[in-house]
């Protein structure tokens, strides 16, 4: 064996064996969505198109959901290892499964403010909380903004309500048929979806859950315990690689649509750009995130929100505050510095 063949083979053995080592170190991550790819989801989207989690050392797939509650459920039964869900569903998990083996935990906050909010047509005379009382309201049985809504009427002396049931494609349509005076739903879906169906926003009276007394956080990230015990390391790197995708998105939302429609080629590009800002403007962007922190959470207002969950939703045993939430995987200050400059 000549020196210079001994010496390629060597170099061969050990790239073979440097490569062998980065693919045994990449991780894989099944995720799953609160929802379809419509907006807000290049939030997750982006960074995955970017390569920032493949740069991080996982290989994160990304998947569609059907809600809160499911996505909820399929992290904690194994099928996924990360998600991103309504608190408030997550808060209702642990209550109702004290005795779970698996119950996920939330490590980043993403909506600082809950996006539910009522919307009624401003034919109906609704213009405020007060005049729900005696209304109609309609929603899926499973939204957000309907579980929640004895928190609104508590702090707005809303009575005599009457809920019905649809499904979720049905919710604005019934509106504007006028089978229910007003609905629940996320701000920015109901009302882009309103629009879809011929109604003007302009003719649309909208009562923002934050806006009248109610101070509930919305979706974050949330994580199996499994994942938690066996790689932690790995979390810490999605978090990170997700805070730098969401300064992309939130800096060039036009951009990030471009990669939420290369993952969906059906989805419209000006409506989605148009739900993705009004997602950032209202629960990103908003206040309390500036005043607490992208993706933290304040101590008193968790704990408010676990007391008034465990009444609105009538759980079996009270919410822990300590139980749902664990920020040590938070990215650095600086990472998190990700929301635009007032």
């Amino acid at each position: 064996m000549s020196k210079r063949f001994f010496l390629q083979t060597t170099l061969a053995l050990a790239a073979t064996s440097v490569l062998g080592l980065a693919h045994a170190q990449t991780t894989p991550i099944k995720f799953q969505l609160d929802w379809r790819f419509e907006g807000p989801a290049a939030f997750f989207v982006t960074p995955a198109a970017k390569g920032y989690f493949k740069a991080a050392g996982l290989d994160v797939t990304i998947d569609a959901g059907n809600g809160s509650g499911g996505t909820v459920t399929r992290v904690a039964s194994g099928a996924y290892d990360m998600g991103f869900a309504d608190l408030a569903a997550l808060m209702e998990f642990h209550a109702n499964n004290p005795d779970a083996p698996n119950k996920p935990v939330a490590v980043m906050m993403v909506y600082n403010d809950t996006p539910a909010s009522v919307m009624a047509l401003k034919k109906s005379g609704i213009k405020t909380p007060a005049d729900l009382s005696g209304k109609k309201l309609g929603a899926p049985v499973f939204d957000a903004g309907r579980r929640a809504f004895p928190i609104f009427a508590k702090a707005n002396a809303v009575t005599n309500v009457a809920w019905t049931a649809m499904d979720p494609p049905l919710r604005e349509t019934m509106l504007v048929r006028g089978d229910v005076d007003a609905i629940t739903g996320f701000t920015f879906t109901s009302l882009l979806n309103l629009e879809a169906r011929g109604v003007k926003a302009a003719d649309v009276t909208v009562l923002p859950y934050p806006d009248f007394g109610v101070k509930l956080y919305g979706n974050a990230i949330i994580v199996s315990p499994k994942m938690i015990k066996e790689n932690p390391a790995a979390i810490k790197a999605f978090l990170a690689a997700f805070a730098k995708g969401a300064k992309d998105v939130i800096t060039n939302p036009a951009a990030a649509i471009a990669d939420v429609k290369a993952r969906d080629g059906i989805v419209n590009v000006e409506l989605e750009t148009r739900r993705l800002k009004l997602a950032i403007d209202t629960v990103i962007n908003s206040p309390n995130a500036r005043a607490e922190g992208f993706g933290q959470v304040n101590g008193p207002r968790l704990s408010l929100m676990a007391s008034q969950v465990s009444d609105a939703f009538n759980t079996k045993t009270r919410v822990n505050p300590e139980s749902v939430w664990n920020g040590s995987f938070l990215p650095t200050k600086a990472a998190l510095d990700v929301l635009p400059k007032k």
